[in-house]
């Protein structure tokens, strides 16, 4: 099939899912599976191989991701139920005031973020998010949509993330370079990132029912709050900051051991499996059970009881994700991607927006930040042969700011932060989509002027 072809279907089958899910209302699930199965006969997927490719698609979404999500959701739902996310929250509010308060919590998560994949990142942080635009009444985009920006960022960009390892690794980049000057590059991308999110907030955005009652925003008798008696002398500060800290503690450790071990080292699968975030977060809801429930005089069942409730919502979130994995599979497997970079890479553009280019359309086009990185390093090998390091460098990051923009529909990301942040399709490409984009040309522009001083 010739590239205009696969191209037009590619274009054809994201308006098609727009209009289901905007206009006819379509549940993004239903809507997703419908729009994977059409594109996938439309672009000459073999019949008899359709759905094994949107079974690989699902599959590969939430093997990463399901466990996460469900533990992450009871741990949030436990914090939540207790009262700690409002002590938490009335604690730095009093501390730092409304103001400074989205601000830190960005800085934090900007430094969270260096070691910690951004889904898992932002499933942590969801509860604290809710906790703080209880405390505030504020939308929770206030402080949703800065924090999911700088964990991006820094996801896309910094080393030890699989994309950009693996692009230097391809381009033959050095990984100090790289981290020295991606760093310093996401410092202002980060800093863009929270006045343009503030600048996006001062719209309102109808929010989805379950994140309304999670922040107690909804109308008076709609929201079903804890009882009194679990939220008399509620778990202080320094306790559920605990709770949120030890897991990412524990994944930075495998992080920092997977580099300082070798992969033939006695215990490097040992401290592989304590460093992943299934077991990380495993410790902190058996952390938990133990100093939020048990000591605090719950029972069994009611425990229980409290950490089931929170697997209804996360069940939505993890099939829409899911299903976001598969239009992505069938746009890879259609041969979209591929058409579209051969078709980039013989314009001529110069290497660094070539780069640059080439993976924000791959990234718009299949959804995944570290294949369109990957890809465009791939395509790019031979030509940054005679480059000097710090250009190979350069070359790395455009890539890289290239898979950080275009965040839409087709990627697992855009429905992790929508569902969490209670947005419609419509306002989350409103927010989230433009929020990305803007900061991957900003990180593109900065990558740029250093290239224009050497």
């Amino acid at each position: 099939m010739s590239t205009l072809a696969l191209l037009s279907i590619a274009v054809i089958g994201v308006l098609l899912l727009l209009v289901l899910v905007i206009k006819a209302k379509v549940q993004p699930f239903i809507a997703l599976l419908v729009v994977s199965l059409l594109v996938a006969l439309a672009s000459g997927i073999p019949a008899g191989e359709v759905v094994k490719v949107m079974t690989a698609g699902m599959g590969g979404v939430l093997g990463s991701i399901t466990i996460i999500i469900g533990l992450g959701a009871m741990l949030g739902r436990m914090i939540e139920h207790s009262g700690g996310a409002e002590s938490l929250a009335k604690f730095f509010t009093n501390k730092l005031g409304s103001a400074r308060t989205v601000s830190a919590l960005t800085i934090s998560a900007f430094i969270l973020g260096i070691p910690v994949f951004f889904d898992v990142g932002f499933i942590i942080l969801a509860p604290i998010i809710y906790g703080f635009a209880r405390v505030a009444k504020v939308s929770p985009l206030k402080f949703g949509l800065p924090i999911g920006a700088v964990m991006l960022t820094v996801h896309v960009a910094l080393p030890p993330h699989p994309g950009p390892v693996a692009a230097a690794g391809l381009l033959n980049a050095d990984i100090g370079w790289l981290t020295i000057i991606g760093m310093a590059v996401s410092i202002p991308v980060g800093i863009v990132g929270y006045y343009v999110a503030r600048s996006l907030n001062r719209r309102s955005y109808q929010l989805s029912v379950e994140v309304l009652e999670q922040v107690q925003l909804s109308p008076a008798g709609s929201d079903n709050p804890a009882p009194l008696t679990d939220k008399i002398n509620p778990p202080g500060a320094g306790l559920i900051t605990a709770l949120i800290v030890i897991p990412i503690a524990i994944i930075m450790a495998g992080t920092v051991s997977a580099t300082v071990f070798p992969a033939d080292h006695q215990y490097a699968g040992v401290l592989q499996l304590i460093g992943s975030p299934m077991f990380a977060l495993m410790v902190a809801l058996g952390l938990a059970f133990w100093l939020l429930a048990m000591r605090r005089g719950w029972s069994l069942q009611h425990t229980s009881d409290i950490m089931g409730s929170a697997l209804p919502a996360a069940a939505v979130v993890i099939l829409v994700t899911g299903a976001g994995g598969v239009f992505g599979k069938v746009l890879v497997e259609s041969g979209v991607g591929k058409a579209l970079s051969a078709t980039l890479n013989d314009i001529g553009l110069p290497l660094l927006p070539a780069a640059f280019i080439i993976s924000i359309a791959l990234r718009a086009s299949q959804g995944s930040a570290t294949v369109a990185i990957l890809t465009t390093a791939g395509l790019l090998a031979d030509a940054v042969s005679g480059l000097s390091e710090i250009q190979r460098v350069l070359v790395t990051l455009a890539a890289c700011f290239g898979g950080l923009g275009a965040s839409h529909i087709n990627d697992s990301g855009f429905w992790i932060v929508t569902r969490y942040l209670g947005l419609s399709v419509a306002d989350g490409l409103k927010t989230w989509t433009l929020l990305t984009t803007i900061l991957g040309l900003v990180g593109f522009a900065l990558t740029w002027i250093i290239w224009a001083m050497l």
